[in-house]
């Protein structure tokens, strides 16, 4: 067994904390100052590192970092005589596992130590588990049989329809078939292209998938490819491909019949060598008796279906998802991944997560960032988790995106001054709207709408004279003129 390594100038505290532990049957061994423990280092590692936060010869701070940089994932216990914020802040933010102030109560210093221990002897075990994880995860039945069919699939360029709901790794799944086929990493390394068709702006998905020549429409000063030509030799995803225009569905049966296709505003027919996988959350069939989906292209694109499964039919994946989430969101935000105690991982399994895979994933984020310490314990969950009605919930209740937390206050401000920001509570709720949906790119949709509003609407007060609606927007002139380009405003 490893053993407690205990560093502080004061000798008292190293005596008592070292005789509490043998006493508890816990191997220590004690350090008078932080340039020794690192030597120590060079030849034998802790379990559990307790260091003093001020010490002549470098602070705990400091040691806390260099000693994270060699064992990231070891617990480390700051204690310190100082119990101010900035300490405890430091401490967090330097990745300690928990914050200690003296005077201790000493059994609790020993349970801590307890913890940290159980934790680390933990982390190790779902160490050894993640270095072992494939690139998707998932150890349910359900995720195995799609595991399957993207290993029957991976020599094949056959068209494949995927389904299932919002946020449950659609994109995943067609990356994986892409990379392990012979477009992919297994073969040519073709490229592989996404868009989404209900994100794109009716006007403007036509030149986004099969881009445009100059002149072809207003502020269209240069030809561009579109999403077909950009994946010439490799894989096109559409995502939502319910929600694609009749029209466009029209064309691009066509492409998918002949290979065939035109540029708006083009005469000169273009191919591109392109596998398609199409995902949707919609039931296509039902779309099809509508009348709001063409059979014959549905047809042609469910050659092969997969259904992905939705994240709560398949809990027993919750855990190691929840370890990869958090362990990525400490490296985005460069901090220590924080780790979930027996109780915390327990609720998170026994949710429903209607927004699936990805409600998962942003829950992780934000107990990176706004859980207490190191060790999240159940009741640092969001309310959601907790059963706490979001009237009465203590603090916000953390959003699926960061907009679900900033919107709702816009909308009271517009609440408490209708006259003048009614338009605040419309923005809101129309973020809401899309974010229930699961969409990823509301805040991409959301700013096109508004800036193209205020072009339109500054163009429409001063007669089309851009240079005046620059000016009267606070713009510059090149600005305008870039921004309606970038919109495709017809102006």
């Amino acid at each position: 067994m490893k053993s407690i390594w205990v560093v502080d100038d004061d000798h008292s505290i190293r005596f008592v904390l070292e005789k509490a532990l043998s006493r508890e049957g816990l191997p220590v061994r004690t350090f008078s100052n932080a340039r020794d423990l690192l030597a120590a280092l060079d030849t034998d590692s802790p379990q559990v590192l307790v260091s003093d936060i001020r010490m002549p010869g470098g602070s705990g701070l400091d040691l806390l970092a260099k000693v994270k940089a060699r064992l990231p994932q070891l617990p480390v216990i700051i204690m310190t005589a100082y119990s101010d914020l900035d300490s405890a802040v430091a401490a967090f933010q330097g990745g300690a596992f928990e914050y200690l102030p003296k005077p201790f109560d000493l059994p609790r210093a020993v349970e801590l130590i307890r913890r940290a221990q159980e934790e680390s002897q933990r982390e190790a075990v779902a160490e050894e588990a993640a270095a072992q994880l494939p690139e998707m995860l998932g150890q349910a039945p359900a995720m195995q049989d799609v595991f399957r069919a993207i290993g029957r699939l991976s020599q094949s360029n056959v068209t494949v329809l995927i389904t299932g709901e919002s946020g449950s790794g659609k994109e995943l799944v067609a990356r994986a078939l892409h990379k392990h086929s012979p477009r992919g990493d297994a073969g040519t390394n073709g490229p592989f292209v996404a868009i989404n068709t209900a994100a794109i702006p009716k006007d403007l998905l036509e030149s986004e998938l099969f881009g445009h020549e100059r002149g072809a429409f207003t502020g269209a000063q240069a030809s561009r490819r579109g999403r077909f030509e950009q994946a010439d030799g490799g894989t096109l995803f559409l995502d939502e491909i319910g929600d694609m225009p009749l029209d466009l569905q029209t064309r691009l049966l066509r492409v998918l019949s002949d290979g065939q296709f035109y540029r708006v505003g083009g005469h000169s027919p273009l191919r591109s060598n392109v596998r398609v996988i199409a995902a949707t959350h919609q039931n296509l069939e039902e779309r099809v008796r509508q009348g709001a989906f063409r059979e014959d292209l549905f047809h042609r694109l469910n050659v092969i279906r997969l259904r992905l499964p939705a994240l709560r039919e398949r809990s027993e994946d919750v855990p190691v998802l929840a370890r990869f989430f958090l362990q990525r969101s400490a490296t985005e935000l460069g901090v220590e991944p924080k780790r979930l105690s027996d109780a915390a991982l327990a609720r998170l399994s026994g949710f429903d997560y209607p927004g699936n895979v990805r409600q998962l994933e942003n829950i992780c984020h934000w107990l990176s960032v706004m859980a207490p310490s190191q060790l999240i314990e159940a009741k640092d969950l969001p309310p959601e988790l907790l059963g706490v009605p979001a009237a009465t919930a203590p603090a916000p209740a953390p959003a699926l995106l960061e907009a679900e937390v900033v919107l709702p206050s816009l909308a009271a401000a517009a609440a408490a001054d209708p006259d003048t920001e009614a338009w605040v509570t419309e923005m809101a709720l129309e973020a809401r709207r899309l974010l229930a949906t699961g969409q990823t790119d509301v805040w991409e949709q959301l700013s096109r709408r508004f800036e193209a509003s205020l072009i339109l609407t500054a163009l429409d007060m001063t007669r089309g004279r851009r240079i005046e609606a620059a000016q009267k927007l606070g713009i510059g002139r090149n600005t305008i003129t870039r921004k309606i380009q970038e919109l495709g405003l017809d102006v």
